[in-house]
């Protein structure tokens, strides 16, 4: 079985980085000439397909956590699944400040002042969007979720792919106590090579 959560998490995060700048580079011509409807919903439209690609995201997660349960603390898994939340309620609102300014007919201040607004949340959800991606990241890189995908002659993971993640997570350890020891040692071993 393939995890469709990280097929997913991907659009949600991109567009978490593109809807910011967008927003911003259509501010600053609004700035000068007034803000564009036009480019306003393309910004709009993107924020929209950042929130359902998050509501998609936080349903696929859903739906592969109780797999990656029997690799990972679920401590773990909740803190990504809060951080994951987070970002994507936040990014609704966004979207719904994202719709205002082309619901206002009239008052170009006030449609500027909006879309400063909005623009300033899309910065913010970008933030929360690069520590639900980190929190994401730790799961399959440094707990192992992944190994919750290995095949077995089973169909499942076996204890002795599960106890892997931890040993990986040692073997970093000692191999970074081992790079400290020897960056100090250096000179040790080249006095012999000086006598030949």
């Amino acid at each position: 079985m393939t995890p469709v959560h990280p097929l997913i998490v991907h659009l949600p995060l991109a567009l978490a980085v593109v809807v910011p700048l967008l927003a911003i580079g259509t501010l600053l011509y609004a700035w000068r000439r007034g803000l564009s409807r036009r480019a306003w919903a393309i910004v709009f439209l993107l924020q929209a397909g950042l929130v359902a690609g998050g509501f998609a995201a936080l349903s696929s997660g859903e739906a592969d956590e109780d797999r990656v349960e029997r690799v990972v603390a679920e401590s773990a898994i909740e803190r990504h699944e809060e951080s994951g939340e987070r970002f994507v309620w936040a990014s609704t609102g966004v979207l719904g400040l994202m719709l205002l300014p082309l619901l206002t007919a009239r008052r170009e201040t006030m449609r500027r002042v909006v879309a400063g607004v909005a623009t300033a949340g899309s910065v913010a959800t970008a933030a929360l969007a690069v520590d639900t991606g980190h929190k994401g990241g730790e799961l399959v890189y440094e707990s192992g979720a992944a190994l919750a995908y290995v095949n077995t002659d089973a169909g499942s993971v076996s204890a002795e792919a599960a106890d892997t993640a931890g040993t990986v997570n040692t073997a970093r350890g000692h191999l970074a106590d081992l790079g400290r020891l020897a960056g100090g040692d250096d000179d040790d071993d080249d006095d012999d090579d000086d006598d030949d």
